[in-house]
């Protein structure tokens, strides 16, 4: 799912449908403008259909920072989105991590004003702020970081300082006289492995497939295979 899905699915659970069908409407009639994301609160003007303006603000509760801490450790020990997220990207997939750290990037209630007479949850012109709001997500989604209070620098910052997850960019061991002559413990894990099974002569014959070859009206494969026959039975045992 899309940032634009998941907030949507997160507000819409929340919200009247019927409001958030007509504030769709609103929003993608582009009545919306002056949308701004800052720290817990998003502001926008909304016109209405009297053409009069409406001035409408979102907020959202703060993460409490042990929250953030939990989040950012979680962060750190996925490779994969600690990856994308120091390359630049802000995979949607992160608010399954917050989720599982026990916050959320959502709201869990609508904090709404608007100038508006309807007390709605929301009225219209909020429900047309959800929508533009989910929309902007989807072009920049660090704005989703943004709302909650952290930039994006913020978190890249806490990723580069927090530790490595295992097997990710481990250090070299030092070098010394004992460990250069010492027997590397991957090659004793790999004396110790089975050897595999032995491939049966003209293996490799019956694999592949024969060029349109004949010797002697006989095709290429068979007239080969009692030389690989003859090779098998002249080699070593393996000891």
């Amino acid at each position: 799912m899309s940032w634009s899905q998941r907030f949507l699915a997160a507000v819409e659970a929340l919200a009247d449908p019927v409001r958030m069908a007509r504030g769709r409407v609103f929003a993608e009639a582009e009545r919306v403008d002056r949308l701004k994301v800052a720290p817990h609160e998003v502001t926008a003007r909304v016109a209405g259909l009297g053409g009069e303006a409406f001035d409408v603000a979102l907020g959202v509760d703060a993460i409490d920072p042990a929250d953030w801490r939990r989040v950012e450790a979680a962060l750190a020990a996925h490779p994969v989105l600690r990856a994308r997220l120091l390359s630049g990207e802000l995979p949607p997939e992160v608010a399954d991590v917050f989720a599982g750290a026990g916050t959320s990037l959502f709201p869990a209630a609508l904090h709404m004003m608007c100038g508006c007479d309807d007390w709605g949850t929301p009225c219209d012109h909020g429900a047309a702020v959800l929508y533009a709001l989910a929309w902007a997500f989807d072009e920049d989604p660090f704005l989703v970081l943004a709302w909650n209070g952290r930039t994006r620098e913020d978190l890249l910052t806490a990723l580069r300082r927090a530790p490595a997850a295992a097997g990710e960019d481990a250090p070299d061991e030092p070098l010394t006289a004992e460990g250069f002559w010492a027997r590397p413990s991957g090659l004793a894990r790999l004396r110790e492995r089975r050897p595999a099974p032995p491939v049966p002569p003209g293996f490799v014959l019956q694999v592949a497939a024969p060029p349109p070859v004949r010797v002697r009206r006989r095709d290429l494969a068979d007239a080969l295979l009692p030389a690989y026959e003859a090779l098998a039975s002249a080699a070593p045992e393996p000891e």
